[in-house]
């Protein structure tokens, strides 16, 4: 059985030769660091805004949901169990920022 040559799968110094890099645009040394900070401040207003825009909607969700239930006997209640005329409305406390409008 003859063997087949091992050179011709090996490959040759001439087709290395021939192979080049895949040009890259060269940007100028301002658009280099204008670009990466243009990118990224496009990306965290893209976030900011697709988070700002759930919330937004999440919260007139649940302001219809609390709107039905906030009766004068619940809101009664509310207080007698808080003892806000004491304690002081826990709607109203610094750490109760997310339910600022």
């Amino acid at each position: 059985m003859a063997i087949a040559h091992p050179q011709a799968f090996r490959p040759h110094m001439q087709t290395a030769a021939k192979a080049t890099a895949p040009s890259v645009a060269k940007l100028g040394p301002i658009a280099s660091k204008i670009l990466p900070a243009v990118v990224t401040a496009g990306a965290i207003y893209t976030v900011g805004s697709y988070v700002h825009s759930q919330l937004t909607r999440e919260a007139g969700t649940m302001d219809k949901i609390f709107a039905q239930q906030n009766t004068p006997e619940v809101e009664e209640a509310r207080r007698k169990a808080l003892l806000v005329e004491t304690n002081g409305d826990p709607r109203n406390n610094l750490l109760n920022f997310l339910g600022w409008s």
